[in-house]
């Protein structure tokens, strides 16, 4: 791929993730905070570790592709300071943003250039864009599925739900 279209790409992709914030911000704001214990399994994370992670993780990868390689794993546990869909809707509107102007500031060479995943994947940067918005979309719909069995409404996804209606 050339750095044209990677910038092109990455044009298109910034875009998508930005539209996708406001559903994010919504679903995490639908969290009850009577519930943030909830799981609807013993192997799924809880609603609040899958808020946190949500929140930590579309930072840290955008983050990561802006640096041009991939650091430690944000920290989740209660140090991270989010102990409530409140503080998290915080964070991700001062960080998320930020994070997606540093990879909206990137050259199409920059964009191309290969990024090592932890030696699991090697990809162009760009590629790396694409898979911070599917991260996001899939732990958001995870999190959506929470919503009713913790008493909450689900709010409008890519249109409106059962409750919205």
């Amino acid at each position: 791929m050339d750095s044209k279209a990677a910038k092109t790409i990455a044009d298109f992709l910034i875009a998508d993730f930005q539209n996708e914030m406001q559903t994010t911000l919504r679903v995490i704001e639908a969290v009850p905070t009577t519930h943030l214990n909830y799981t609807p399994d013993a192997k799924s994370k809880n609603a609040l570790a899958l808020v946190r992670h949500i929140v930590l993780e579309d930072e840290w990868i955008l983050n990561c592709v802006a640096n041009g390689q991939f650091s430690a794993l944000p920290d989740d546990s209660d140090a991270c300071g989010i102990m409530n869909p409140a503080g998290a809707i915080a964070q991700y509107k001062a960080k998320v943003p930020a994070a997606l102007d540093r990879v909206r500031a990137l050259s199409g060479e920059k964009l191309t250039a290969i990024i090592d995943l932890f030696g699991m994947v090697q990809a162009p940067a760009v590629n790396f864009l694409a898979l911070a918005l599917k991260h996001s979309v899939h732990h958001r719909g995870q999190l959506s599925t929470y919503l009713r069995p913790m008493g909450a409404k689900v709010p409008g996804i890519y249109g409106p739900t059962a409750d919205t209606k």
